[in-house]
């Protein structure tokens, strides 16, 4: 008897461990579940959008203000915003995984919620091999399939951009991400690299801030050939008719005032892909008029 015990012990063990799921999370740590995911929380609307990429919508069972993408996110319920979170509302949803985001989530509410035994998954892509390897990790900690297909699908994109542009002239490239103050990105940041991958260049690319705040003057002495505007929304357009009050800025001069959706660019998540080729397509137009 005892040996019958000791083997469905031993099996039991066996299926615990088979059935275990782990990856290691953009701040180095290895999480690991006794099983895929089934109720998932995100507390942010990049991982919301990942989420859903790789297959993994169907067990979402929270998600932050703002996550407006697929539409299906808009129907689940908040949790409150990223940087303040409801944690008596996330907690009665009894999520097994929640996905948080590095440098958007308080860090002593993501602190308690670890506290009281909740798994937490943090992520912050930093480049496209990121964005791809999130929705890897993501799809393998919800045991779902489609996340290697569409860090795949992704992957070969970006590389077909990158291999069409890799020998375009260099044009000069203002991306503006804020107006007041007026704010831009450095080239580590992701936007800073889409720019990059399209053959511009960014003229405060060296900055040592992700997201630096400038002055006007400086802009108008770095004098780009285009200047793209982002912002939060279709009305930062206007942000535009703003420099064509210097004619004399090469940018304007050329007709070079461009504006590309934030959310293609400003989430690090598969629509950036989107987001790429239409920033690309924009410094091919300017290329036109030298």
């Amino acid at each position: 008897m005892l040996g019958v015990s000791l083997a469905l012990l031993f099996g039991l063990v066996g299926q615990v461990y088979a059935d275990e799921v782990c990856a290691i999370d953009d701040s180095g740590r290895e999480i690991c579940l006794a099983a895929p995911a089934e109720r998932i929380a995100s507390l942010s609307p990049g991982a919301t959008e990942l989420l859903f990429a790789a297959g993994a919508g169907e067990r979402l069972v929270a998600v932050v203000d703002h996550s407006d993408f697929p539409p299906e996110a808009g129907k689940l319920p908040s949790v409150g915003s990223h940087d303040r979170l409801d944690l008596e509302r996330l907690v009665s949803l009894q999520p097994d995984l929640v996905i948080g985001w590095i440098t958007g989530n308080p860090v002593e509410q993501v602190a308690r919620l670890e506290r009281l035994g909740v798994p937490v998954f943090r992520i912050e892509p930093r480049d496209f091999e990121g964005i791809a390897t999130a929705l890897e990790r993501l799809a393998r900690l919800a045991g779902e399939a489609q996340g290697s297909l569409a860090a795949e699908r992704f992957r070969q994109g970006i590389a077909e951009l990158e291999a069409r542009h890799e020998a375009a002239p260099a044009v000069s490239v203002f991306y503006q991400v804020w107006d007041s103050p007026l704010m831009t990105v450095n080239d580590e940041h992701l936007i800073g690299k889409v720019v990059t991958l399209c053959g511009g260049v960014n003229v405060f690319g060296d900055l040592s801030r992700l997201v630096p705040r400038i002055g006007e003057e400086a802009l108008l002495a770095a004098d780009p050939e285009v200047i793209l505007a982002g912002g939060r929304g279709e009305e930062n357009r206007s942000w535009l008719d703003y420099w064509r009050r210097y004619p004399d800025l090469t940018a304007v001069a050329r007709d070079n005032l461009f504006f590309v959706p934030p959310s293609l660019l400003q989430r690090p998540t598969p629509r950036l892909l989107e987001g790429s080729r239409r920033l690309c397509e924009k410094l091919e137009v300017a290329r036109g008029r030298y």
